[in-house]
């Protein structure tokens, strides 16, 4: 199956692509994910726990990142993935482009997603896989924004302590580095009844369209 999302990070498109291309600092902001290896600069393993109606499911996999061009901010993806549990896997190709926005920069994602073994009965229902990535990039998008707003203000209060410092310290002392603020942790509660909501009214407008 294929679907599009899209998000807005609040940094220029050069800011952005370089925050997006550092996952070790953006996996936390994924409700749900965990870096597990860096096995090299484009090639990562994790973990993604995401619920398919009363299912939850953890899927173990790697993703690698190919034809990346700095340029034009443009990349793609390629992640493979099993169920912890032996029920299914999951493949996705995912493309991705960055646009001037009037909040910084707007992401466009492309995602063609093939689903294999009980995992494809549970999440059959494409609207409801549209709905649940809907949800996920939406909360990363969130994190995201937070992460950057407390590295934005924690570089502004070290800028203003430096200063401070550097007329009380002697000309050849060594400043401190700044401190690197945690990472904001990622929400997904209430994420599966949103999921399921939406499925529901879909499925009641469905019906009606169908009676008229």
């Amino acid at each position: 199956m294929d679907f599009d999302n899209s998000f807005e990070v609040p940094l220029p498109p050069d800011q952005a692509w370089k925050t997006l291309m550092d996952i070790e600092r953006i996996a936390p902001c994924m409700p749900g994910a965990e870096l597990t290896e860096i096995v090299d600069d484009k090639t990562f393993k994790g973990k993604v726990s995401v619920r398919l109606g009363p299912v939850a499911l953890t899927f173990q996999g790697t993703a690698t990142f190919e034809d990346i061009d700095d340029a034009v901010h443009t990349a793609t993806v390629k992640a493979q993935g099993a169920d912890a549990k032996g029920r299914g896997g999951a493949n996705a190709n995912v493309g991705f482009h960055l646009e001037p926005s009037d909040a910084g920069s707007s992401v466009k994602i492309h995602t063609d997603l093939q689903l294999s073994g009980s995992v494809a009965q549970y999440g059959r229902g494409a609207g409801m896989i549209q709905d649940l990535a809907s949800q996920i990039i939406g909360q990363f998008a969130n994190n995201l924004s937070k992460q950057i707003e407390a590295d934005q203000s924690a570089g502004g209060d070290v800028a203003t302590a430096a200063a401070e410092d550097s007329a009380a310290m002697p000309s050849d002392a060594a400043a401190p580095p700044p401190p690197q603020p945690a990472a904001a942790p990622a929400q997904v509660g209430g994420m599966a009844f949103k999921v399921l909501w939406n499925q529901i009214v879909r499925s009641i407008g469905g019906l009606f369209g169908k009676k008229g």
